[in-house]
């Protein structure tokens, strides 16, 4: 019997392997040349002429609407690195990228895929233990931070702010790294909590960012409070509720319609009274006990606005539902979606109610904006970027997120590894010692695994105008001599200068990444490789027309 007939085409072996890895290959290169402090930056233009200008990985990535699905799985991995680390996205692609390409020469050497996998896998498994043992810096040369007698965490605030600075170096505000630095790392201190388990976390989705026109970068501040970008509902409400207590709700207070053209005529203005206190901004007053409060309301129809003035309480209209969540978390208040209790009556407890020092509206740039200062549960800051016009300020925000990630990384993890290069070049050589002691036929996968990771101090150097040869090379030597003389070890932190094209000790020059971050690069950019590198077939269906007429 023959094979049966397929409704679309198909292509087996080694023709989809090479396909696959030219589509991942084109997907590389597009970000390839934004990689590192001297990286240029793109200018993607949607179909409705929207601009963007960036060179954040995941960002490009995420514009371009990739068709083919072996290079879409590029595309959620650099999604999957900025969700689990924030930075490292370009990097990530490329190495999945360069695996891959090395893994399809492999096979054309007649070695079978499975070996390639578990010679990847293995290579995966020993350079994360390398990292973490060999290469991860607990407590560097730095001093330690302290408040009062207790460090504030086990790694210094100037090891914080380097990694701050190490992110930002190939984004727009690379020049003021310094600045921004500081802004980033005092943000990522202020919201500092420890959950149930007893452990210290840093929930950076407290910090909000808002972007106001005008002024210069530097301009830009951090303020103490949950800044909402809206202003207050009325201007006869108060411009501070001090101590304020505070309700969310996410539903309508306007008088809702009867059905089917019901209409309720009130012949005795006593029933009219009557009805009035069942209004659901009654029931949430009578509820409160004429509690100073601010409200956040998802609407607050106009007749309604009346009853908020009188009582001295602000109320804020159309809030973001992230914002509200966000408020909701960092005062302890409940989400309300119905004032509707089991009784069918109406009632709001007052157990739902979130508490702050202080609710204040104040005015940034052109626009009103309400603070939430003091949140009884969790400390919320915000940070107000200044800036020229709309390309700049998203720019500056996706910077200010990746420096906010990597600090925080960094303040869980407390391990920093050098950057620029040095981890990549270290790796290489212990994995090319590492291939030469086994005698399977993993040996080869490891050694292309190796030389894969130099990628990245290559692509580094290109993207700087050098000699990337001559530069590796220098990189290189240094490493396979810190690994074969125990008093050279201080040389396995030897990075690139990129401004100077030449190797320099990148721990001392203030180049740090957290460990984590390196590690998830490395483990991330293999299953994806690997993930690619297992098809050997693609059945790609077509519409059966004969189907459609019938229909």
């Amino acid at each position: 019997m023959g094979t049966p007939d397929i409704l679309g085409d198909r292509q087996s072996g080694q023709d989809v392997r090479t396909q696959n890895v030219m589509a991942c290959g084109a997907v590389a290169n597009i970000v390839k040349s934004s990689l590192g402090p001297v990286g240029l930056d793109k200018m993607l233009v949607d179909d409705i002429g929207d601009v963007t200008i960036t060179n954040d990985g995941a960002t490009i990535l995420k514009m371009l609407e990739v068709e083919h699905p072996a290079a879409k799985v590029l595309v959620e991995l650099a999604e999957l690195q900025d969700r689990e680390v924030g930075d490292g996205t370009t990097s990530v692609v490329i190495i999945a990228a360069e695996l891959l390409k090395r893994a399809n020469d492999l096979v054309r050497n007649n070695i079978h895929p499975t070996s390639i996998i578990s010679g990847y896998r293995l290579a995966m498994r020993e350079a994360c233990k390398y990292v973490e043992e060999k290469l991860a810096v607990k407590e560097p040369h730095y001093k330690f931070a302290l408040v009062g007698t207790i460090a504030v965490e086990k790694l210094g605030k100037d090891s914080l702010l380097n990694c701050a600075k190490t992110s930002m170096s190939s984004k727009l505000i690379a020049g003021d790294s310094d600045f921004f630095g500081a802004l980033v790392v005092d943000a990522v201190q202020a919201v500092k909590m420890t959950n149930a388990r007893g452990e210290i976390r840093y929930p950076i989705k407290g910090i909000n960012i808002l972007k106001a026109h005008g002024k210069s970068a530097r301009e830009s501040y951090l303020l103490n409070g949950y800044a909402l970008n809206t202003g207050r509902a009325s201007q006869g409400m108060p411009l501070r509720v001090a101590p304020a207590r505070i309700a969310c709700l996410d539903f309508n207070l306007q008088k809702t319609k009867m059905q089917m053209g019901v209409q309720v005529l009130v012949s005795d203005p006593r029933e009219l009274e009557k009805i009035r206190e069942r209004l659901d901004v009654n029931v949430l007053f009578c509820a409160l006990q004429s509690y100073m409060l601010k409200l956040s309301y998802s609407e607050v129809y106009a007749g309604d606005v009346i009853y908020f003035v009188e009582a001295g309480a602000i109320a804020v209209r159309r809030v973001r539902k992230e914002d509200m969540r966000h408020v909701a978390k960092a005062t302890g208040a409940t989400l309300v979606s119905t004032f509707a209790d089991m009784e069918g009556e109406e009632s709001f407890e007052a157990s739902l109610l979130g508490y702050a020092d202080e609710v204040v509206e104040e005015r940034i740039s052109d626009d009103d904006v309400i603070l939430i200062k003091g949140a009884k549960t969790t400390s919320a800051v915000s940070l107000i970027l200044r800036g020229a016009n709309d390309y700049m300020l998203d720019e500056m925000e996706r910077a200010l997120h990746d420096a906010l990630s990597i600090v925080k990384r960094t303040l869980e993890s407390n391990t920093v590894v050098a950057g620029g290069g040095a981890v990549e070049a270290a790796l290489s050589g212990y994995l090319e010692c590492l291939a030469t002691t086994l005698g399977s036929r993993e040996q080869l996968a490891i050694a292309e695994f190796a030389e894969a990771l130099l990628i990245i101090p290559k692509v580094l150097a290109v993207n700087a105008a050098k000699d990337a040869t001559d530069l590796v090379s220098k990189l290189r030597a240094y490493h396979t001599i810190a690994q074969t003389n125990a008093d050279k070890k201080h040389l396995s932190s030897m990075g690139l200068d990129l401004l100077k094209g030449t190797v320099r000790n990148n721990l001392e020059a203030g180049v740090i990444e957290p460990a984590m971050s390196k590690v998830k690069i490395i483990q991330f950019a293999t299953e994806a490789a690997i993930t690619i590198l297992r098809i050997d077939d693609m059945i790609k269906l077509v519409k059966d027309e004969s189907q459609n007429e019938e229909d």
